[in-house]
């Protein structure tokens, strides 16, 4: 499996990102330096589709298939593909607050320690719907790990759309997001731009 190993911060610079988007509550202290030179149209769409790729931990072909999928779907593309990014298992684990990163909560479904509906779900990229209970398996409710995840995702603000009873550790989703309820800075238009070319 491709995986990305490029320091985080590092890449949040590079990509213009708050860590927070990530659940990565450091600070880079150093300043990126940006050179003159004015973006090129196809440079400021590549940069949103490379931040929405980051920022979800998708890589490339699969993201294409995302766009191919959203496409094929009524109304908006853009909105479609945002939509679909944002009901990904391991994002919507991360959004509950049973992970402190995003990256932890890709690690906490493919671990097994996540079921929906009641039959553990491994695969990260499952597209959850609408009405399904997400739920930490019962045996590891009582895991170190997750009463110290407990802690730190406490005072985060959970989705209009999740519905969450963080003392059980069980979440609904009461319907998929719009646009409006996705809080994530990406122009998707842009990266609609870039595809349809």
């Amino acid at each position: 499996m491709a995986v990305n190993k490029t320091p985080i911060l590092k890449r949040c610079r590079s990509l213009g990102l708050e860590p927070a988007y990530l659940g990565v509550d450091k600070k880079s202290r150093r300043k990126l330096i940006r050179s003159n030179r004015k973006t090129s149209e196809y440079g400021l769409q590549l940069k949103e589709k490379q931040k929405a790729k980051f920022i979800y931990g998708v890589l490339e072909k699969p993201f294409r298939n995302y766009y191919k999928k959203a496409d094929q779907m009524k109304g908006m593309t853009g909105e479609n593909l945002m939509r679909i990014l944002e009901s990904r298992l391991d994002n919507v684990v991360f959004r509950m607050g049973m992970a402190r990163t995003r990256r932890e909560s890709r690690q906490v479904v493919g671990h097994k320690f996540i079921t929906v509906n009641g039959k553990v779900v491994n695969i990260p990229s499952y597209q959850v719907k609408a009405g399904d209970v997400i739920e930490v398996k019962e045996s590891a409710k009582t895991m170190t790990r997750f009463k110290e995840i407990s802690e730190v995702t406490a005072g985060r603000i959970v989705p209009e759309w999740i519905d969450l009873d963080a003392e059980k550790m069980v979440g609904t989703v009461k319907e998929l997001p719009n646009r409006d309820q996705i809080d994530v800075p990406v122009d998707e238009m842009l990266i609609v731009e870039l595809y349809s070319k």
